[in-house]
């Protein structure tokens, strides 16, 4: 039997089958030029979560324009001596009782005393009060709050029973004890007055602690032997503040309100200090015969009051996970419109 033999290669190709690489030839301009592919997308470095929230409470008309006017209000407190045209207890008896005018856009009260500058001067007197109180409710509460939403058991027992027996008082009355047994004046006023709202600061606290308590992270921390002080106030406290910030801007509008009506039946502030409630009690008996002593004051109170609401319903819509999301995204679609015209 003969063997054949096996044909080799062609000629120009290797010995394993493979032909060299033809090198494509240059054209005469030049190398080829290759297709670009898309752009790779530029990641923008992520805002802090403070400046995407101002910018989205701004893109918020109502929360905005109640900001601007809080903010206002609080510059007037704040410069109220060098604002006010007049002291507080400037008496003139020949201008008593007089109407709005140029010279008192507010008018006069039943003592010539200039209505427009005891209103200015009265509001830090108000704010003030309203302030500390919530101030004082806000530490502590939260304080409580955390102690009784983390540690559990007897502990929360303890806590919110206490806080229990002070939400049985209605507010009014558990203020009006306070002041009875501290006595009137605006520092008693607003020990009261955060003494009453101590009860909800603690109750939304230990709410919003007992959801973030068992996540993962601060499990995560526990188990690597983090101390109980770092985990509440690196871990929880943060993630647990957007109900509290919520809830200070609501309790603000409501301790204006109460220092007003504690003022109004004379435990608050007392004469001559100037004080929105005090004003409207003093003007109670005139208000046929010279409306504006209760109008402005009540006005006062009014814009303060709808102001720090609204700015909380804003906040409540923009540290809500939720809407922050839904605001996020339109406010990013509205600009990638914007773009795209431009």
């Amino acid at each position: 039997m003969s063997i054949q033999p096996t044909p080799g290669p062609p000629p120009g190709q290797g010995r394993g089958g493979d032909r060299p690489p033809e090198t494509p030839e240059e054209p005469p301009g030049g190398a080829p030029q290759r297709e670009a592919g898309p752009a790779a997308p530029t990641l923008r470095p992520a805002r802090p979560r403070w400046r995407e929230t101002l910018s989205l409470l701004a893109h918020n008309p109502t929360a905005a324009i109640a900001s601007v006017l809080l903010l206002l209000i609080v510059v007037v407190a704040f410069f109220d001596d060098t604002l006010a045209p007049q002291g507080a207890n400037e008496i003139s008896v020949a201008d008593r009782l007089q109407p709005p005018s140029w010279e008192h856009p507010f008018g006069t009260d039943d003592l010539g005393r200039d209505i427009l500058s005891r209103v200015i001067l009265g509001a830090s007197v108000s704010l003030r009060v309203g302030f500390l109180a919530v101030g004082f409710a806000l530490v502590v509460g939260t304080l409580i709050g955390l102690l009784a939403g983390y540690y559990g058991r007897w502990v929360d027992d303890v806590l919110m029973r206490f806080m229990d027996m002070l939400f049985a008082f209605p507010a009014v009355l558990l203020a009006i004890a306070v002041l009875a047994v501290r006595g009137p004046g605006s520092g008693n006023t607003a020990l009261a007055i955060g003494i009453v709202y101590t009860p909800i600061f603690a109750r939304v606290t230990r709410a919003s602690v007992l959801g973030v308590r068992e996540e993962v992270y601060v499990r995560a921390s526990r188990s690597v032997g983090a101390s109980d002080w770092r985990i509440l106030t690196r871990h929880i406290l943060p993630n647990a503040a957007p109900p509290i910030i919520v809830q200070t801007s609501i309790s603000l509008a409501f301790a204006v309100l109460a220092e007003a009506a504690l003022s109004f039946l004379g435990l608050g502030t007392q004469p001559p200090n100037p004080s929105w409630g005090l004003m409207l009690a003093e003007g109670r008996g005139f208000i046929e015969l010279a409306w504006w002593l209760a109008f402005f004051p009540g006005m006062a109170i009014f814009l303060t009051v709808l102001c720090f609401n609204l700015l909380g319903d804003g906040l409540r819509d923009v540290l809500d996970p939720r809407q922050r999301t839904q605001m996020a995204g339109s406010s990013r679609a509205a600009a990638t419109e914007t773009g795209g015209e431009a």
